[in-house]
């Protein structure tokens, strides 16, 4: 087992609850000693390589009921992540092995046998994925996007898909996957290269730019989403994948079909409200057209995960399916890397990179 007494732990925790967009003084930046596990404890100490930043971090600091419980004042922020192990007193893990977990946002986590189980602690194969992808198509995000299109979706060949955040983490995912179940795919992203990347490199069909100039004339800034839809969704809109909620939202429910499926995966546009969270005006589409909106929220498939996994990673490897990262390198970097996800800056799945392996 190796000798951890040299090493130090930095952290970064929650302070305060934010409101509005989270900032650096917000988080406490702490440092502890890493201890070894005690001799047949069944704990596992794990050097962290990178972490995913996601949206729905932003839920885990408020305060409320929620599918999970809010990070706690003081706590270490919640992040899942890809490491190696390098102590271990639990039979299952060894010294140098690859895992993905909630590892949190520090240099090292230490699990004891209770704690493996709730952080979702599991081996990976570098093989199958690199790390990059191992936190996005294999990893969360992809989880999400695979059973959120195929379970809550259900995707017939020769439906019309639109997706939004088309070019994030799970966004890239639903696309790719709506397309390889003979589908027609039409995204919704934020500027011009996002767009041209997930059309000329992804296989989507059409892309709306949403930060495009409106119409001449138009009345909102959304002018240009909705004649987007109009141009190429011109038979409807059988599934919407929703990624960010708003007023986004409500225009493709006016274009949606009898039977449509809506899945809501996030509403990132209304993450850092100040006021009320905006829900959709145009909930009576829903009505009218005898369609369905369902949440979804991955940690409900937990025991599904490697179907899932293996299936990707067959397209993966056959060249079907794509997956790109926006990697930021640095732990101390954390509170301003996170804000990325809530201005548009980052291109493809967000990751942290902690240390190299």
């Amino acid at each position: 087992m190796t000798s951890l007494a040299t090493l130090t732990n930095h952290q970064i925790r929650l302070a305060a609850r934010p409101v509005g967009l989270p900032t650096r003084d917000g988080w406490s930046f702490t440092t502890e000693p890493v201890t070894e596990p005690a001799a047949n404890s069944g704990g596992i100490v794990v050097k962290t390589l990178s972490l995913s930043l996601d949206p729905a971090m932003r839920g885990w600091m408020n305060e409320g009921k929620s599918y999970i419980p809010p990070v706690g004042i003081g706590e270490v922020m919640r992040a899942g992540g890809i490491g190696k192990v390098i102590a271990s007193s639990n039979p299952k893990f060894a010294v140098g092995d690859v895992v993905t977990g909630s590892l949190g946002v520090q240099e090292y986590a230490t699990f004891d046998e209770v704690g493996l189980k709730r952080g979702g602690v599991a081996k990976i194969d570098l093989r199958v994925g690199s790390i990059n992808q191992w936190l996005n198509v294999l990893g969360m995000p992809g989880m999400t996007g695979y059973f959120g299109l195929m379970d809550v979706g259900q995707p017939k060949a020769g439906e019309t898909v639109v997706v939004s955040g088309a070019a994030g983490a799970v966004g890239q995912t639903v696309g790719q996957l709506a397309k390889i179940k003979g589908c027609r795919v039409v995204g919704i992203a934020g500027g011009k290269a996002k767009c041209d990347w997930v059309v000329k490199e992804l296989g989507f069909d059409a892309c709306i730019d949403y930060k495009g100039l409106a119409p001449a004339g138009a009345k909102d800034s959304w002018s240009g989403v909705r004649e987007g839809l109009k141009q190429h969704c011109p038979n409807g809109v059988d599934i919407y994948f929703d990624n960010v909620g708003g007023e986004i939202l409500d225009h493709v429910l006016a274009k949606i079909n009898r039977k449509a499926r809506i899945i809501i995966c996030g509403a990132i546009s209304q993450y850092n409200n100040t006021t009320a969270v905006q829900g959709p005006k145009n909930y009576l589409s829903l009505l009218v057209n005898r369609a369905r909106m369902e949440g979804i929220v991955v940690f409900d498939y937990a025991d599904r995960y490697g179907i899932a996994i293996a299936e990707m990673a067959g397209y993966l490897r056959d060249g079907k399916m794509k997956s790109k990262e926006d990697v930021v390198v640095g732990l101390e970097t954390f509170p301003e890397t996170l804000l990325k996800l809530f201005n548009g800056e980052n291109f493809g799945k967000l990751v942290l990179k902690v240390a190299g392996e």
